[in-house]
């Protein structure tokens, strides 16, 4: 068998020129591209920059001799933050102690208040009481308590009164009553006393007419004086009457209801406007100033 050689084709001889060409654009481009991404900044993003040298050394000498020069100033800062924090501290704890201090004389300044208030509340409970002649009961403990060391005697009116009240109605019923022996002269009435009145007429000068001046009109007078609560006259009116002997226990009656309206005026009084001696609901002293009491003038 006879064997024939092989045959080998043979390689393009422009096979290298292409790939030099190939290779030569592949280069370009590359430089291409790395010129522009270094001209748009984009290389120094991709790529770290080394530390300059100064500041290689800076950070050398921070733990050497510019540590020490340094310390100093950062201790006196440090000195003087220390200093005006404790200016602060004391500052707020000076507005700190103002605001409490305040607050105490608030506070006092209600408590007194509602002291003020308390005892007025007690005097027009013991008005009330009066007017419609019940006993006072609890309220009396009140009023001792609170107004004894102030006023004495308006607190014992009261209380003396409540032992025995009389009311606007009743002293007006029993005036009614007494009509017909207030209107007349009395027949028992000694020669002496019906001379006096004679001649008090005589000498009496008259400025309103008959009519005003008679014993229905003067009966009539009062009783619309009791209604108005003005008792003063309401009596005036009576003891002119021909038969005033028959109303002394009436008179005084009436003069009872108006001492006791008076004295409870006075509680009403001194619990707004007692500076010293009112009394809360312990019996403590109440020290602070009314608020509708005037201002003192230097």
């Amino acid at each position: 068998m006879q064997d024939f050689p092989a045959t080998v084709s043979p390689r393009p001889a422009r096979s290298r020129g292409v790939t030099l060409f190939v290779a030569a654009v592949a280069f370009l481009l590359g430089a291409a591209l790395v010129a522009w991404a270094a001209s748009s900044g984009y290389l120094s993003r991709i790529l770290p920059s080394p530390e300059p040298l100064e500041s290689a050394s800076v950070a050398l000498d921070a733990t050497g001799e510019d540590a020490v020069t340094e310390a100093e100033p950062t201790e006196a800062a440090d000195e003087a933050a220390r200093l005006a924090a404790i200016g602060t501290v004391e500052g707020r704890l000076a507005l700190l102690e103002d605001r409490l201090s305040r607050a105490d004389f608030q506070a006092a300044a209600a408590s007194g208040n509602a002291a003020r208030a308390e005892g007025l509340l007690i005097a027009f409970a013991a008005r009330r009481l009066i007017d419609r002649g019940e006993p006072l009961g609890f309220v009396a403990d009140q009023l001792r308590l609170r107004f004894m060391d102030a006023q004495p005697r308006s607190v014992e009116t009261v209380l003396a009164f409540s032992r025995k009240p009389v009311t606007l109605d009743e002293l007006t019923a029993r005036l009614e009553a007494l009509s017909p022996d207030l209107t007349e002269t009395d027949a028992k009435q000694s020669l002496w006393d019906r001379a006096r009145h004679e001649v008090a007429a005589m000498f009496t000068v008259r400025s309103d007419s008959p009519e005003l001046m008679a014993p229905a009109s003067r009966i009539d007078r009062a009783k619309v004086m009791l209604t108005a609560g003005r008792i003063d006259n309401a009596v005036g009116e009576v003891e002119r009457l021909p038969g005033a002997e028959a109303a002394d226990t009436w008179i005084a009656d009436a003069r009872r209801y108006q001492d006791v309206q008076k004295a409870l005026d006075l509680l009403e009084t001194t619990a707004m406007l007692e500076p010293v001696r009112l009394r809360d609901a312990t019996g403590g002293q109440v020290t602070q100033p009314s608020p509708l009491a005037a201002p003192a003038r230097n």
